[in-house]
């Protein structure tokens, strides 16, 4: 399983995935939108691949994770059946969020940038804090952004 998921070394995850003709718009370029399902996958994987499943966070914490804020920068378009990769480093653990600096990358090329916020809530959608073992499985992975 940890090969569908991925691999996390030095703080850096990498998740790889082709791009399928339903990511895509009728030029065969990669719909600007599906950048965040990338995004969001590769999330998904690397809290996998630190112990730490969705349905679990949900049933046994009565915790969801939900998008609060996030930018991106399109720098190069993704095509049909390109094979690209997304790289992600948690940068700052807070309270009842996170802060994840992501990128989708071909080859050596930077495709786009995103800067990703992911509050902790409850099922009925209000904040909480993250639980005492995500916080534990995901701080020794932390990378906070240089200032500069």
């Amino acid at each position: 399983m940890t090969a569908l998921s991925g691999s996390l070394a030095d703080g850096e995850h990498r998740y790889p995935l082709r791009v399928f003709y339903e990511d895509t718009d009728a030029g065969g370029i990669v719909y600007h939108a599906r950048y965040l399902n990338f995004a969001e996958r590769a999330r998904t994987e690397v809290l996998r691949l630190l112990g730490i499943e969705q349905t679990d966070l949900r049933t046994r914490f009565g915790v969801v994770f939900a998008l609060r804020r996030c930018s991106v920068d399109f720098r190069r378009p993704a095509r049909l059946d390109d094979l690209v990769e997304v790289r992600s480093r948690f940068t700052a653990l807070k309270g009842a969020s996170m802060v994840a600096d992501q990128s989708v990358w071909r080859a050596d090329e930077v495709l786009a940038h995103l800067t990703v916020e992911v509050a902790s809530v409850r099922n009925d959608g209000r904040p909480t804090r993250i639980p005492a073992t995500v916080r534990a499985a995901l701080q020794p992975h932390l990378t906070p952004m240089e200032q500069g």
